[in-house]
């Protein structure tokens, strides 16, 4: 997997499909980061112990719900995590 040099907080992250998706760093324990690609409605979730996993199907508002969370973990656990068809990415 490669990394290219994105916007300061950011990661570009080359994924196996071959485009990029940068994700944005999320405050919290045990999420580090989450890309999402809206034409493709792909949610990217990097977690603190280095594994990647994307979620198919995820609307851009159950995306911008998740950003926006005071709890992303919760949201996350609550709204995603059971509900979307899952793929370790890495």
């Amino acid at each position: 997997m490669n990394v290219w040099a994105a916007p300061r907080g950011q990661r570009a992250v080359m994924r196996r499909e071959g485009g990029i998706m940068e994700r944005k760093r999320i405050n919290s324990s045990r999420i580090r980061s989450a890309g999402y690609d809206p034409k493709a409605q792909v949610l990217e979730i990097e977690f603190s112990d280095g594994r990647i996993t994307s979620y198919r199907g995820v609307s851009p508002e159950v995306h911008r719900q998740f950003t926006n969370a005071p709890s992303p973990v919760s949201f996350f656990e609550d709204k995603i995590a059971e509900n979307y068809p899952e793929t370790r990415v890495r």
